[in-house]
């Protein structure tokens, strides 16, 4: 359920944004959902080891916290912060947010003033806006 080419990603873009001539901020209140005992397992791992948890994130994803990890209000606090503070810190900038799925999901979720049940109403490709 974790995103394995996170570390290629960050990579890429980084040279992506070097070759415009742009200075990357990293903000960790933007980091994709900790997933805890989930992370790095395939989505059929994850079914086997946790079937009800795996079922309910599709049905009542507000509902789930995975194993030593985090929920969907927890990264509603730590994306409200950093939505915050890019606001605050660049008022006159144009801005680029890059982040991952159920980041970008509830930071839309948010700005649509839309519930948390609504997650998976919104189309979210990894790293797509």
């Amino acid at each position: 359920m974790g995103s394995d080419g996170l570390y290629e990603f960050v990579a890429t873009l980084r040279r992506h944004w070097r070759a415009c001539g742009v200075d990357p901020i990293a903000i960790s209140d933007l980091d994709d959902l900790d997933y805890g005992d989930c992370q790095w397992n395939t989505f059929q791992e994850v079914e086997e080891q946790w079937p009800r948890l795996y079922a309910q994130r599709f049905t009542a994803p507000q509902f789930v916290r995975f194993p030593n990890g985090e929920a969907l209000q927890d990264i509603v606090l730590r994306s409200a912060n950093g939505l915050r503070r890019v606001i605050v810190g660049f008022p006159d900038a144009a801005v680029v947010l890059v982040g991952h799925e159920s980041i970008n999901r509830v930071m839309l979720l948010q700005l649509l003033d839309q519930p948390l049940s609504a997650y998976w109403r919104i189309a979210q490709d990894p790293c797509a806006i």
